[in-house]
């Protein structure tokens, strides 16, 4: 048991993944997972690919046969890493979808709910693949509810490439360029991870608190 807890501290320890011999092979797969696996929601994707591009700012990543691995390339293979994790998350929601649209409403499951989640994907969900790319938790499961409530495949492609370009470049570039004109950085890798961890999960828990605010008005009305 205590071997799988410290497991799972160092996995979301992106100073420990970039001191390992794998580092660039780690660093692909779990951008993977966390852009389109349920086990995934937990894994530290922005903090991960900021400090991976301080890192690139000072010393090239080790690949096969301890081949350097110059920022350019770790930025296209991670983008290419989260394009297909997407596209797995979206095929899930896909195969999974029909399922739900005949399952009969329970307590837990309302179908109103999930034509509700269709209509949106139908009219803003587009922006929503985008936007998620930049919040923690929600990227793991956009791609999945998008497949579920049946969203047009060549859109989805079409914003899952353009958010999973503007998330990696973003993130690792603007960690590189940081990396370079203030190299000290690099000694305060706690407290940016902190601090990135803050700023992205921000958003995503004032949504749940509006979120569950208006589900108690309109229940509230309800009554």
């Amino acid at each position: 048991m205590q071997e799988i807890l410290e497991f799972f501290r160092h996995i979301i320890d992106p100073n420990w993944i970039l001191a390992q011999p794998f580092a660039f092979w780690i660093l692909l797969f779990i951008i993977f997972a966390e852009t389109g696996l349920f086990v995934g929601f937990f894994l530290p994707g922005d903090s991960l690919l900021f400090i991976t591009g301080l890192h690139l700012a000072e010393y090239p990543m080790k690949a096969i046969d301890n081949v350097e691995v110059g920022v350019v390339a770790v930025t296209v293979t991670v983008i290419i890493a989260g394009i297909l994790g997407n596209m797995v998350g979206y095929w899930f929601g896909v195969k999974a979808g029909p399922s739900l649209f005949k399952k009969k409403d329970t307590f837990f499951f309302k179908q109103k709910h999930l034509h509700a989640a269709k209509e949106f994907y139908e009219k803003r969900g587009a922006g929503m693949i985008v936007l998620a790319r930049f919040l923690p938790i929600i990227r793991t499961f956009a791609p999945i509810v998008a497949g579920i409530v049946q969203m047009d495949s060549k859109k989805f492609v079409f914003y899952n490439v353009l958010g999973c370009i503007g998330w990696v470049v973003s993130m690792v570039m603007g960690g590189y360029f940081l990396g370079q004109a203030f190299p000290w950085l690099r000694n305060h890798l706690e407290i940016i991870v902190i601090g990135l961890v803050v700023i992205t999960t921000t958003p995503v828990i004032i949504g749940y608190l509006k979120t569950r605010t208006k589900v108690n008005s309109s229940t509230e009305a309800e009554a």
